[in-house]
């Protein structure tokens, strides 16, 4: 399909770095529903809103807006795919087109690298394009299709950042996209042919967030582990989520959940690109899911 929406494509730093397969899924499956997502080059870290924001915010507010910046020169808007990013890089923007002063502030720490904020360009996340129908919408993701996910149940993990808080969000702060309660995301993977299964606490964070897998690994995975408790309850081929950090705590923590708990689930866990990529006809080789941490492979017995 040709490209009818073009965006300067984000990366973040984990889904390139540990889960490769995520970025080129977002890439292939987004060109095959009209979006072209092109390299955003010379991009940095988001910074990451836990460490970095906690810490000292004007550091947090220049390197977010150098990034929406090098989408400036290009005059192309941002898409991403990772919950975090999401929250540093549209919420600095957000806040930069509505605050003279902070906006006037974070220039004069660009004016040293010859650059300049001027509020031109919208960030979006991936998914929420995906379910936009004046971009995409359930029906062109269903019309996609070429292997339908028939008899998987996956559960759906929405992260934080992306729909709260809702005062400070354009996604999912309207009466159809309820923050507390939402559906579209098991919308997006009933279009794929799975069936979506709901589960206890849905909305619990991952428990990697705002730093605390970095500083309290034994605290964030417990949160992590009582979510799995949850999956594990209600029966579930696999968890999908749309931000490679949660997918990096419940991936590769499933390993450390059982070396520190003596747990062991053996859950696969994908991105939603990822998903989206099997559905479309990819391979399990084109989205490296041999670098998960959970082997995919019982998942994907059930549904190549």
């Amino acid at each position: 399909m040709e490209a009818k929406h073009k965006y300067a494509f984000y990366l973040g730093c984990i889904a390139p770095n540990r889960y490769p397969g995520s970025e080129a899924a977002a890439i292939k499956t987004s060109r095959k529903l009209g979006i072209e997502l092109v390299p955003l080059k010379g991009a940095s870290c988001c910074p990451a809103p836990g460490a970095f924001g906690s810490i000292d915010l004007n550091v947090w507010y220049a390197m977010a807006a150098r990034n929406i910046v090098l989408a400036e020169q290009m005059k192309t808007d941002i898409a991403l795919l990772c919950n975090g990013c999401y929250k540093s890089i549209w919420e600095v923007n957000h806040k930069l087109k509505h605050n003279d002063e902070l906006r006037d502030g974070v220039n004069e720490v660009l004016k040293t690298i010859d650059m300049e904020y001027k509020g031109s360009i919208n960030v979006y996340h991936l998914a929420e394009l995906l379910y936009d129908k004046n971009i995409v919408g359930v029906d062109k993701v269903r019309d996609s299709v070429t292997n339908p996910l028939k008899g998987a149940r996956i559960a759906v993990h929405y992260g934080c950042h992306l729909i709260k808080p809702r005062k400070d969000r354009e996604f999912g702060a309207t009466e159809i996209l309820d923050t507390e309660a939402p559906t579209w995301m098991e919308e997006l993977v009933g279009a794929l042919g799975a069936t979506p299964v709901e589960y206890r606490q849905k909305m619990q964070c991952c428990g990697a967030g705002g730093g605390v897998r970095g500083y309290d690994i034994v605290h964030a995975l417990d949160i992590a582990n009582e979510k799995l408790i949850n999956l594990q309850e209600v029966g579930v081929d696999a968890l999908t989520d749309i931000c490679p950090f949660c997918q990096l705590q419940f991936d590769r923590g499933q390993i450390e959940i059982e070396e520190k708990f003596g747990v062991k689930y053996n859950l696969p866990v994908l991105h939603y690109c990822e998903l989206l990529g099997l559905a479309q006809g990819m391979s399990p080789q084109d989205l490296a899911l041999d670098l998960h941490a959970i082997s995919c492979e019982p998942f994907l017995q059930k549904v190549l």
